[in-house]
């Protein structure tokens, strides 16, 4: 797990953790944004220090390739076959939180949920 939203693409042609730029690039890092910006934890950009010292987000968003290479993933294909927008959000640096931590969760992205429902 981690604290980012990811956007398209989640590869590229050579296979190797490099920007893959989509067409649409600026209007998926502006909806990564708008769901970061409410998220103050995700927005700093270094949200796991202590799995991954060396990871950082600016502004808590990435491109998908750039962060690691991911061959045939959803949501590249609903984006080139069904021309859905599609952005893959990490809610945090523990992959399966304890059930009474999820209200923390609700609290930290409650905003980031209605200010990404907003850029509709």
């Amino acid at each position: 797990g981690s604290l980012v939203v990811n956007y398209p693409f989640d590869d590229d042609e050579q296979g190797i953790a490099i920007y893959s730029k989509s067409p649409d690039d600026a209007v998926f890092q502006r909806l990564a944004l708008a769901y970061s910006k409410e998220n103050a934890e995700m927005y700093q950009g270094s949200p796991c220090k202590d799995m991954y010292p060396t990871e950082y987000f600016p502004h808590g968003i990435t491109n998908g390739a750039q962060w690691y290479n991911v061959p045939g993933g959803m949501q590249d294909w609903n984006y080139l076959h069904t021309n859905c927008f599609e952005v893959t959000i990490e809610l945090g640096c523990v992959k399966y939180p304890k059930a009474e931590e999820l209200p923390k969760y609700w609290a930290q992205n409650r905003r980031s949920l209605l200010q990404f429902m907003k850029q509709v």
